[in-house]
């Protein structure tokens, strides 16, 4: 990905567009149009005033490219949004997959939380995240009061989570993983599940729904909620998650390429933050899933758990 940064100067500070323009050594519009698109970043903060003020000091990242594409051709669409449930307290959503769930530095175009923020018309409250190549159910907060209980159900443990995976066939029926997660100082971006290490406690129950030669469908039930602790989990079993080539998962699956991480946010069972009622919520599989657990036979849980 083709990116640049730029440490703005005393003697530069001033419009963004003009300074934008400046720096790249681009015409007015061509500043404009990486703005419009959300391909700037001021201080690792995604902005699309162009009028906004910069400061000295302040840094600058300017995506170019993204996917070998340069960032002012016409974007693609944003995918339609995905309403799972919406009530005056709480929205729920089924994010697809390859989108990110809020801007990131390094990144062009719409985010979950911009397409959110557009169907509410105001600032959405961000509860938790999803992995960008994962898909599934993604549950904000439209009051304050909301966001602040959702919160704290996902931070002490209350919210309750079923995945679906598909990964590698050498998986046991049923277990629990218990191994503590840290970053792996070798390899950059990735997570390793050990206790030879000084990690953060991370829990994972599965029950292996199918077993093929390449493969095996999995539900999985996080009992904590740490940074990529299922992917990291799986590898650690020997059996990490086809397509997610970052932990050495399979690039294919049952004769087909697997195209991204094959991981699902099917369920989410939490306390409604206004009525205190049970709320369970659930997005169905994927069509790269969706063929997987058909040519297997196999009926994709769901209902409470």
């Amino acid at each position: 990905m083709k990116r640049r940064t730029h440490q703005v100067g005393a003697d530069e500070a001033g419009p963004l567009l003009p300074l934008l323009a400046r720096v790249l050594t681009v015409r007015a519009d061509e500043a404009r149009a990486l703005v419009a698109r959300g391909a700037v970043y001021v201080q690792g903060r995604r902005c699309r005033d162009e009028h906004a003020g910069v400061h000295a000091g302040q840094t600058l990242l300017v995506v170019l490219e993204e996917a070998g594409q340069s960032v002012l051709a016409p974007p693609p669409p944003a995918p339609p949004l995905r309403l799972l449930h919406e009530d005056a307290a709480v929205l729920a959503v089924d994010k697809p997959a390859g989108l990110t769930a809020q801007p990131t530095p390094g990144r062009a175009g719409d985010s979950l939380l911009d397409l959110v923020r557009a169907h509410l018309g105001r600032e959405p409250g961000l509860v938790h995240r999803l992995d960008r190549e994962t898909s599934g159910v993604t549950v904000f907060g439209k009051t304050s009061s909301a966001t602040t209980a959702l919160a704290a159900q996902f931070r002490d443990g209350r919210a309750r989570k079923r995945y679906l995976a598909i990964c590698g066939p050498a998986l046991a029926e049923r277990g629990r993983v218990d191994l503590p997660l840290s970053r792996d100082p070798t390899r950059p971006g990735r997570f390793r599940a050990t206790r030879a290490a000084n990690g953060v406690p991370a829990m994972t129950d599965w029950v292996r729904l199918h077993s093929a030669p390449d493969h095996a469908l999995v539900a999985l039930f996080p009992l904590t909620g740490r940074t990529h602790q299922l992917r990291a989990h799986l590898t650690a079993l020997g059996a990490p998650i086809c397509g997610d080539t970052r932990y050495g998962g399979e690039r294919e699956v049952a004769g087909a390429p697997a195209g991204r991480c094959l991981l699902h946010a099917q369920a989410l069972r939490l306390v409604h933050p206004d009525t205190g009622t049970p709320l369970l919520l659930e997005a169905p599989l994927p069509q790269d899933m969706q063929r997987v657990f058909d040519a297997d036979g196999v009926t994709a849980p769901r209902g409470d758990f």
